[in-house]
């Protein structure tokens, strides 16, 4: 930007004053404007990148209302005033891509990936039509393609949906309407009870198809775990025999690859059998887990993968794309447009000058999508393949790198599994009243009692964040998630000095 821009005084000019409405020097003031939002940006990408900054400045929300002005007022504000609120705005976020921040499934902040987001947004268009989004939808086929090949597909079809729930959603209805194509006309009538398994550890979505699609959470069948959290083969078999005997209807079997708490993967192969035997569509949530096709060294966790109907699969999770970037493959072509398509003359009219077969609106239920794929190609590009296997094997070597401090800290830590899966590592911090007291449930019972007060000290310092939650009988427990490429052993070190920190008088 040139230094006549960076130095213009706009502080009392108003958005009239900027493009597209601004009349005198607006191309110049508006140069100034987007500079200073930069400048506010970078800040946080800087704050963010710093070890030794804060990752949140925490507020009550009364306390958050109090010293943020959000009302909407009936006069425009100035431009200065824009700014101060861009910048307030960021002074209070969390800063996700910050190296100690361990809480969520998406963290990190690619700077590539973040610039394509820049992009889209200032490109502003939808992804129902080629005619609108020519460049962006070729760059969705040729990606989604790329992904069906890792998988293992030599055909088939997908689409970038608003997160892994309504990816999950999507997969749940063409399923249906391959198996009972009438219903999308005739609908539930003379249908049957149908029936869908899932993990108990599953992603609460698999419950939500059940209530969206109309055949009730009751019959999303909730199948029993082993202990390290894979859904048990036999156990879905029993289920799905118990159902036929009574007159219902299995159609759907959603195998996870990296449940959300422990990280666990089904066994993709066993439920694949049992899907063939029955006449079952498998579906294979990895939302989480996906990235694991990337690496030769991992991928193993989903043998048999190649075998499912469909895969959900989510960028933005461990490949560490920025939200949001979620993913639904069809193993068959032609599924989601047969499914969802309702030929909206106004939209999707099918004498254009160009091939339609381009258009994707119809094959989604949502009509409208947000451009999520210019990032991801971006960052692929950037990557490459090779890029992202050591983005995906750094992630696990890191995990593995805490799992065995933790094993050497035992006086402080216990790991609630042993050996994780995925880079979930679920544990307990044990403050130095309890160090002496033998392991037992009336000790969990206590450690999980105490989980939730270190997080609260936790988010007060505002110098690390751990998720923490029960799972089943288990207590609270910490779940550390490593999907950061910015993590680093020393992070590793720090977090566990930190826990103990804040902690060891509890």
């Amino acid at each position: 930007m040139d230094k006549k821009a960076s130095n213009k005084d706009i502080g009392t000019l108003k958005y009239t004053d900027l493009l597209p409405l601004g009349k005198k020097d607006s191309d110049e003031v508006t140069r100034a404007f987007l500079q200073r939002v930069f400048d506010i940006l970078w800040d946080f990408i800087s704050k963010t990148n710093d070890r030794s900054s804060k990752i949140l400045d925490f507020h009550q929300p009364s306390q958050l209302k109090e010293v943020l002005d959000l009302d909407i007022p009936d006069d425009p504000l100035n431009l200065d005033q824009l700014l101060v609120d861009c910048k307030d705005t960021l002074k209070y976020q969390v800063k996700t891509g910050h190296p100690h921040f361990f809480n969520q499934l998406s963290t990190g902040l690619d700077i590539v990936c973040m610039a394509g987001e820049w992009l889209t947004a200032t490109a502003n268009t939808n992804m129902f039509t080629y005619e609108i989004a020519p460049v962006f939808i070729l760059m969705e086929q040729v990606t989604l393609k790329k992904m069906r090949d890792v998988i293992g597909w030599t055909d088939g079809d997908s689409i970038l949906g608003p997160g892994g729930s309504i990816s999950n959603l999507y997969a749940c209805l063409c399923a249906r309407h391959k198996m009972y194509p009438t219903y999308k006309t005739k609908g539930l009538m003379g249908l049957g009870q149908l029936v869908i398994y899932t993990s108990e550890h599953s992603h609460y979505s698999m419950k939500g198809a059940g209530m969206v699609m109309g055949f009730g959470t009751d019959h999303v069948i909730e199948v029993k775990c082993d202990a390290r959290g894979r859904m048990i083969p036999e156990e879905l078999e029993k289920c799905i025999l118990a159902d036929k005997a009574k007159g219902h209807k299995p159609f759907f079997v959603c195998a996870t690859a990296g449940t959300t708490v422990f990280g666990a993967f089904d066994p993709i192969e066993a439920c694949a059998d049992i899907c063939k035997k029955y006449g079952l569509w498998l579906h294979v949530d990895a939302a989480w887990g996906g990235g694991v096709l990337l690496s030769r060294k991992y991928r193993t966790r989903m043998n048999g993968v190649e075998r499912a109907n469909s895969l959900t699969w989510n960028p933005h999770k461990l490949m560490g794309s920025l939200l949001q970037c979620s993913t639904v493959h069809f193993r068959e072509d032609g599924l989601l447009m047969s499914c969802n398509q309702l030929s909206a003359d106004y939209l999707f009219q099918q004498d254009k000058h160009y091939d339609v077969n381009f258009d994707t609106g119809d094959k989604v239920i949502q009509c409208g999508r947000h451009n999520d794929i210019f990032k991801l190609w971006l960052m692929w590009r950037s990557k490459g393949d090779k890029g992202f296997e050591k983005h995906i094997d750094h992630l696990f070597e890191m995990t593995e790198y805490m799992v065995k401090k933790l094993k050497e800290k035992k006086d402080k830590f216990h790991l609630v599994l042993e050996e994780p899966e995925c880079t979930n590592v679920s544990f307990w911090y044990i403050p130095k009243r309890l160090r002496s007291m033998p392991h037992s449930p009336q000790k969990e019972k206590l450690l999980g009692e105490l989980t939730a007060t270190l997080k609260g000290r936790m988010m007060n310092a505002g110098t690390l964040m751990i998720g923490y939650q029960p799972q089943g009988d288990i207590p609270n427990f910490f779940r550390s998630i490593i999907s950061n490429a910015a993590v680093q052993e020393s992070d590793i070190d720090f977090m566990l000095d930190e826990l103990d920190r804040l902690g060891h008088d509890l």
